[in-house]
């Protein structure tokens, strides 16, 4: 049993790492923007103590991440990628809409931060479903 732990712990270091490596032959801008999401996503971890849009965005990437490198060990580097994100971040994104009346943007600095992360995954989603339908109508690359 501990063998298949490690194969299946093995194997997704794998699934990471030329996710990775795909990600760092892609355009500078590509970078930059997946860099962004990160920062602001990671700083779901010191809100989330306080704030429940925090930890719902934790919950999400609990599944995007993954799914996304799941995805990209069956499909590569392709479209179909914005996929998860589609799935977890619109649901989240309404989520955070239908609470934007308790963000508290001008008191708080979790406010400012829940409305930096609504409008990057707003950008994010605008990008992804045109990728996945792009994808759908045969684009692959």
């Amino acid at each position: 049993m501990l063998e298949s732990i490690n194969f299946t712990v093995g194997a997704m270091m794998d699934q990471i790492t030329a996710f990775q490596n795909d990600l760092a032959n892609a355009p500078a801008w590509v970078q930059a923007w997946v860099n962004f999401m990160g920062v602001v996503i990671a700083l779901a971890i010191p809100f989330s103590l306080t704030r429940s849009e925090a930890r719902w965005t934790i919950l999400s990437m609990i599944f995007v991440f993954p799914l996304m490198i799941w995805m990209h060990s069956r499909f590569g580097y392709q479209r179909i990628l914005g996929l998860p994100h589609i799935l977890f971040w619109t649901p989240l994104a309404i989520y955070l809409w239908r609470r934007r009346d308790v963000w508290r943007v001008r008191g708080t600095l979790g406010g400012k931060w829940i409305l930096v992360l609504f409008v990057t995954f707003c950008a994010s989603l605008v990008m992804d479903y045109a990728d996945v339908i792009r994808y759908a109508l045969g684009e692959r690359i």
